[in-house]
């Protein structure tokens, strides 16, 4: 059961990598969708889209951390279901734990009390595998994984207390193009050094599930647009997709560019990398996989179409 085409999305996080990917996925689908965001900053979305279709998306500039900015991008646009992404990613929250909590703790409050004024159905949220503790470990290791964590304890009081609805996705490690921010951008920074032919050096190693973005963003739009509402249900599934070590990472890269100079060193990153998403599966039925070999071209081949065209500057990515 399809959301009202004659509603919009509204997209929290809209700026950031995943969220315009989710966008650009909304408006290839022909599905109104309206952004939110506390940066005017559209350039992701310009790796993804023309921009014709850029500037058909109606954008709203604020900060999700003000309750008054949720109601009032709820109400401007008569969105019916939400798909929030907003939120400070590892070394952000690391470097300013107050402002951390604000986005991704009070700000998550405000989506979902904004949700439950405003009657909203269909809400997808945002957590991530930094949720939950290292394979072998007993605790959370950042405070974006203890907030991500919070965040999920938050639905699932809303769900229990009045009835809002919700679907949390943990995604692991998002690569492709726009992906150039947070602890696990390195890989994706690693394929535009080598687009660029430059050289680059991964900082950790070890097994990750890696995930291209785009993948990611149609399980999102899946959730969110093509479910059936399930009024007080708050369920949260990972999203699984390839495991693969950084050097396997590191050879993908090889194969479309034999010259790469890519390194990598460092210890693993403390993430659970042995993951099930078969729940996700039964809840919205198979979906294509993008594989190492696929993503990692795909990646490289767009990132030297933008270079080309100087949509893309190595140095500002």
């Amino acid at each position: 059961m399809a959301a009202s085409r004659n509603r919009p999305v509204l997209v929290t996080g809209a700026a950031g990598c995943i969220g315009a990917w989710v966008v650009a996925s909304l408006v290839r689908r022909g599905i109104a969708v309206v952004a939110l965001d506390r940066s005017d900053d559209r350039r992701r979305l310009r790796l993804l889209l023309d921009e014709e279709d850029v500037a058909s998306v109606p954008w709203i500039t604020g900060d999700i951390a003000d309750a008054p900015v949720v109601d009032a991008a709820i109400a401007k646009s008569d969105a019916d279901a939400i798909i929030h992404l907003a939120a400070l990613q590892v070394p952000f929250c690391k470097a300013d734990p107050v402002a951390g909590a604000r986005v991704n703790v009070v700000g998550h409050v405000n989506v979902f009390e904004a949700a439950r004024r405003y009657g909203i159905r269909r809400l997808v949220y945002a957590s991530s595998v930094a949720a939950l503790p290292a394979d072998g470990a007993v605790h959370i290791s950042t405070l974006y994984g203890v907030y991500k964590a919070a965040g999920e304890g938050i639905a699932r009081v809303y769900a229990q207390d009045w009835g809002v609805s919700s679907i949390g996705l943990r995604p692991h490690t998002v690569y492709g193009p726009g992906r150039d921010q947070g602890l696990t951008a390195a890989p994706t920074l690693a394929m535009l050094a080598a687009a660029a032919g430059r050289p680059y050096r991964i900082p950790f190693s070890g097994a990750l599930l890696f995930q291209y973005a785009g993948e990611v963003a149609e399980i999102f739009t899946r959730c969110c647009v093509d479910r059936a509402p399930e009024p007080g249900r708050s369920d949260v599934f990972d999203i699984a997709c390839a495991r693969v070590t950084v050097e396997e990472i590191v050879a993908a890269i090889r194969r479309v560019v034999p010259s790469a100079e890519i390194a990598t060193d460092g210890i693993a990153l403390p993430f659970p990398a042995d993951r099930d998403d078969a729940p996700l599966r039964r809840l919205i039925g198979p979906w294509a996989q993008v594989g190492l070999e696929e993503g990692v071209r795909r990646t490289i081949v767009r990132f030297r179409e933008l270079l080309d065209r100087g949509l893309l500057q190595i140095d500002a990515a």
